[in-house]
């Protein structure tokens, strides 16, 4: 990035008349264009009869051209990457299975894995795998070093805000077209803005497993969540796959599928039924199951959720993930994937993929974007457990060099969804909390260093008309996501796969955690700076 940009005077500078106004075009834009969240409210109504508009900026966050240009270019890698990884059952048994890694110490992760080595046995009747993905960067820009992109983190389940995103960056070319932002910065052009077509994107992806299950009138089921607030992002990609590819949605909750969902015992096809009022004969065929739920351990809070999930699994139909792509999401995944001759496994092993596309300086981008990363249970040799210090309680080379770090660190579970990390000097007292036999389901990552200074105003609805009207001005920063999807599987290697988008999260500096669902953060868009 060119020098000349300096991220500790952004935002520009505003009079309160100019901040005000802002502030009202936004909120009634989102309001006006589905940029929506349901309110805070247990439980929400059947029917809803409210909605506020979600968390976001006032200003896009400026990102450098170059480094937004190379997170979407290594996309496609990654893309192909984790599709390898959900197709080599050896390598997910080693890494995350019961017996010999995470699911061993992780009952969440245990569970998962054990009813997918079980189905395995049994024989899965559906090859093909479908996987919607988002790729999380921070701008690291430690003293005296160049502007680099970091990965935070690869998501395979449940990814969210693409929809709302591509809204928000609408939010902002909006205020661009019909304020010129009071000419507050001369960095604020069309130009600087990229499009961003994400739902588009996102629901292609849907479109093309349902189009690989090839059945007439056959729907994709979206798995949500119960009191779910977030279903306007999922919303309006059941419009766009209405709308542009005649695709029709059912959604609903475990606790529902449970009485509703049935796996023909011949054909292993999966219905749901349905009133014939609904639907004339009570059943509907499911052709791709999308989950916007089931990443967190308080999502089956029974064994009747597990089975249900099993069930699923079980079936015809093409999951969004699979269980196999959900468990290479795990973060144990992201930290053995900056060992020495991994990437090179899925990505260069011609006797195995034929002759790739990932040529080595593709490698060399994805590992330019890691953060150091390392396992509390690791030894020196950081392939392999320190099982003598494990089972002794005494603390191997992962634990100590833990400590020894702990300001520069965050301790990260297998865990989606945000609030689930230790940081800086939280890690100590943490360490000292968390039983031996737990380690091998921890890893401990470099903080990334995001710019100083960097500022915006970030609005949030509150409870009253005059709090939604209040933008507040703090230091922050932004998150990059690039979204992609995968269709994989079948009768070899072959990955089919498209990058689908971005969004920009935006949260205070003083707040470690990131997610917009959680409450901590806002929803943003890029301004390219050079």
């Amino acid at each position: 990035m060119s020098a000349e940009f300096d991220f500790s005077q952004w935002p520009p500078a505003l009079s309160k008349t100019q901040l005000d106004a802002l502030t009202l075009y936004s909120t009634t834009y989102a309001l006006s264009h589905g940029l929506l969240y349901l309110p805070l409210i247990k439980p929400q109504p059947p029917i809803p009869s409210a909605a506020i508009h979600a968390p976001l900026s006032l200003f896009p966050s400026p990102f450098p051209r170059k480094l937004f240009d190379l997170a979407r270019r290594i996309q496609r890698t990654y893309d192909t990457l984790y599709a390898r990884i959900a197709m080599d059952e050896d390598f997910l048994d080693e890494i995350m299975g019961a017996e010999t890694g995470v699911g061993k110490v992780d009952d969440f992760i245990g569970q998962l894995w054990k009813g997918w080595k079980q189905l395995r046995d049994d024989g899965l009747v559906q090859p093909l795998q479908l996987g919607l993905f988002r790729s999380d960067y921070l701008l690291h820009a430690p003293p005296n070093e160049s502007i680099s992109l970091k990965q935070v983190e690869f998501n395979t389940i449940s990814v969210s805000f693409g929809a709302l995103s591509q809204r928000t960056a609408e939010l902002h070319r909006y205020l661009l077209n019909s304020t010129q932002y009071y000419n507050a910065s001369s960095s604020l052009k069309a130009d600087n803005f990229p499009p961003n077509e994400t739902i588009a994107g996102l629901a292609g992806g849907l479109a093309a497993g349902h189009r690989a299950y090839n059945v007439e009138g056959a729907r994709i089921l979206f798995v949500v969540q119960h009191d779910e607030r977030n279903v306007f992002d999922q919303r309006w990609l059941e419009y766009e796959l209405l709308e542009k590819h005649t695709i029709r949605v059912i959604r609903q909750t475990f606790e529902e599928l449970a009485h509703s969902a049935i796996v023909d015992p011949k054909t292993s096809v999966l219905h749901v039924k349905c009133s014939t009022d609904l639907h004339p004969s009570g059943l509907i065929e499911i052709s791709t199951v999308y989950y916007r739920s089931g990443y967190m351990p308080n999502e089956y809070p029974t064994t009747s959720h597990y089975t249900t999930r099993f069930l699923l699994e079980r079936s015809r139909a093409i999951k969004c993930p699979s269980i196999a792509l959900q468990l290479a999401g795990g973060k144990k995944i992201q930290e053995v994937l900056t060992q020495p001759g991994i990437l090179e496994r899925f990505l260069s092993d011609e006797k195995k993929y034929g002759k790739d596309i990932f040529q080595e300086h593709k490698i060399s981008e994805l590992r330019a974007s890691f953060m150091g990363m390392w396992g509390l249970d690791t030894g020196n040799d950081l392939l392999n457990p320190d099982t003598e210090a494990i089972k002794s309680g005494k603390e191997g080379y992962g634990v100590l060099k833990a400590r020894e770090l702990a300001s520069s660190l965050v301790l990260k579970p297998q865990r989606e969804g945000g609030g689930n990390n230790v940081y800086k000097e939280d890690i100590p007292a943490f360490l000292d909390s968390l039983p031996p036999k737990e380690r091998q389901a921890w890893i401990a990552m470099e903080l990334i260093v995001p710019p100083e200074g960097a500022g915006n105003y970030l609005v949030r609805a509150g409870s009253t008309g005059s709090e939604s009207q209040n933008a507040l001005k703090t230091e922050v920063v932004s998150e990059l996501g690039i979204f992609g999807w995968a269709l994989f599987g079948g009768s070899g290697t072959a990955v089919e796969e498209k990058e689908a988008g971005w969004l920009i999260r935006t949260k205070g500096k003083d707040s470690n955690e990131g997610g917009v669902a959680t409450g901590f953060s806002v929803l943003d868009s890029v301004l390219l700076v050079d």
